[in-house]
């Protein structure tokens, strides 16, 4: 008898996920398509959030896209938490970690931060499930570590190390939601304005706000990677090797 989710997943954070191929499909579709495994849970849902954000994945939709009921996916994916962490787990898997150089390792960190950001950026929002997922995955665990052990490398001690991970970590997440939520009001009626609308809208504005107006260039200046790779060259410049 196979085990229950709730062990197999408790077992995915021990080990590499396993794709169930010999997993068997019942019901009325039973036989006509792919059986349903984890791992073509897994391609189904990226599929769906690349396609139409990750606003638009649900159990419901997967089990759809997979033509069979939600049901069959309870007995491989425990809710759609655990799908998140699945997800999330996936495209860690795909990080390149560098071996700690303390001679680079802030030009370390800043590339697998990019790289964790191209990920999340190939489908829209997926980084609010990132912003939730307690990490246990272990390949999501698999990047934390290499990063501390990057940081780490530059002499940076123990607990402003795990810190500066976690808030990497956040900042990128967090940069990658509020642009997939940006490219979702791109072409809406009323919302999101060109730099040219928000210099003549600053210009406007009454002398109670005089900064606002007189670095209005500044505020508006640059693309959102330049102001991606400025935060994170910010927060890597503060860290510095213990006494």
């Amino acid at each position: 008898m196979a085990s229950p989710p709730q062990r197999r997943r408790a077992a995915r954070h021990q080990q590499p996920l396993a794709d169930e191929a010999d997993a068997t499909r019942h019901g009325p579709s039973a036989g006509r398509k792919q059986p349903i495994t984890v791992g073509a849970i897994i391609e189904t849902a990226l599929g769906i959030v690349e396609r139409e954000g990750y606003a638009a994945l649900t159990m419901r939709r997967v089990a759809s896209a997979l033509g069979t009921g939600p049901a069959s996916l309870y007995a491989h994916v425990v809710n759609k938490e655990d799908l998140d962490d699945l997800l999330i787990g996936r495209l860690c898997g795909e990080i390149e970690l560098p071996d700690p150089d303390p001679g680079s390792w802030r030009e370390q960190i800043v590339d697998v931060c990019a790289q964790i950001r191209d990920q999340y950026l190939r489908y829209p929002g997926i980084s609010q499930a990132a912003l939730a997922v307690v990490p246990t995955n272990t390949e999501t665990l698999r990047v934390n570590e290499g990063m501390l052990a990057v940081v780490l490398a530059g002499g940076v001690d123990p607990q402003t190390a795990a810190w500066a991970v976690d808030a990497l970590s956040l900042y990128v997440s967090a940069f990658c939601l509020e642009t997939s939520l940006k490219d979702r009001q791109v072409g809406r009626e009323g919302w999101g304005a060109s730099r040219d609308e928000l210099l003549r809208r600053f210009a406007a504005l009454p002398d109670t706000f005089p900064y606002t107006r007189r670095y209005a260039a500044e505020l508006t200046s640059g693309s959102a990677l330049d102001r991606f790779a400025f935060t994170l060259n910010l927060i890597v410049g503060g860290l510095g090797a213990r006494d």
